[in-house]
């Protein structure tokens, strides 16, 4: 069975200037977590999906990649570094990350063994809760600077909160993310066995994985990214990396009105509004009717 999306990690400089960013496009923008590697984040939460804006915090906690234990610090430090800002990793659902993780080995796309970490959130009424996290990582052996790996909430109650799935902007959820590579079809076997689509669909663009929540993980050579996001509007990255996002919204032109009454440069291509990731963190970030 195909996985669904479960977060967008979205590599960031500045913490609270991205947070400030996001919610002067609508959304809203949770408050400061800390991990015990020495990563902060702010999340944007949907109904069953989420955005992560992560930064480095203290480079001095985070470990170094092991033969065996993939660092999630040290990629996100690694790509703020290299690359620079923009979208890092790509997280799917798990509701068994062990399995998964074998299941990644078998396909020969495994990076390490699960991982396994919890950390205080803040539930619906205010009040400390813990929330804890199963990790499965993956890789594409033709896209080495982007991350793969799934995610199973294990206590899902006390982290999904409909008070903080409520955006200004109307939005409902992730509609696709798309990754730009020279060869698509270099992609295929690697990212069949990471999203469980087995037939993914292959058209002039490239490849889409049509996911099990109705998003899509499209992979497309630069000219027919440019053609769906604006030539001018995507950042430019190694072969394989993840270089934009599109999120449904209940009203396409209040949004439209919204980033203009903010000075937030955008455009209209292909029927979306899309914000360009020179001024979106080096991500490409757009807006379609749900």
């Amino acid at each position: 069975m195909s996985r669904s999306v479960d977060h967008l990690v979205l590599a960031v400089h500045d913490l609270d200037a991205a947070g400030d960013f996001y919610g002067r496009l609508g959304f809203q923008v949770g408050r400061r977590n800390r991990h015990p590697w020495g990563t902060e984040n702010r999340l944007v939460q949907f109904n069953g999906a989420f955005l992560e804006l992560v930064t480095v915090a203290d480079p001095a906690l985070i470990p170094e990649h092991a033969q065996n234990a993939f660092s999630f610090g040290a990629f996100v430090r690694d790509r703020l570094r290299g690359t620079g800002e923009g979208l890092a990793m790509l997280a799917l659902s798990s509701s068994d990350a062990v399995a998964d993780a074998a299941a990644f080995r078998a396909a020969g796309i495994g990076l390490g063994e699960p991982f396994h970490f919890e950390r205080t959130g803040i539930g619906p009424d205010g009040s400390e809760v813990r929330v804890a996290f199963s990790l499965a990582f993956a890789r594409d052996p033709a896209a080495t600077a982007t991350g793969y790996f799934v995610c199973q909430h294990r206590a899902p109650e006390s982290f999904w909160n409909p008070a903080a799935q409520r955006h200004d902007n109307g939005a409902l959820g992730i509609g696709c993310v798309v990754a730009i590579a020279e060869n698509p079809t270099d992609h295929h076997i690697p990212l069949e066995a990471f999203t469980g689509v087995r037939a993914p669909r292959s058209t002039s663009r490239g490849l889409t994985f049509t996911l099990a929540d109705g998003a899509a993980l499209d992979v497309f050579d630069a000219v027919a990214a440019g053609q769906v996001f604006g030539a001018g509007a995507l950042p430019s990255g190694p072969d394989g990396s993840l270089a934009a996002f599109s999120v449904r919204v209940a009203d396409l032109p209040a949004v439209a009105a919204r980033l203009s009454q903010a000075g937030t440069t955008h455009a209209t291509i292909a029927g979306r509004i899309v914000v360009p990731a020179a001024v979106a963190g080096g991500v490409a970030i757009a807006f379609e009717q749900a």
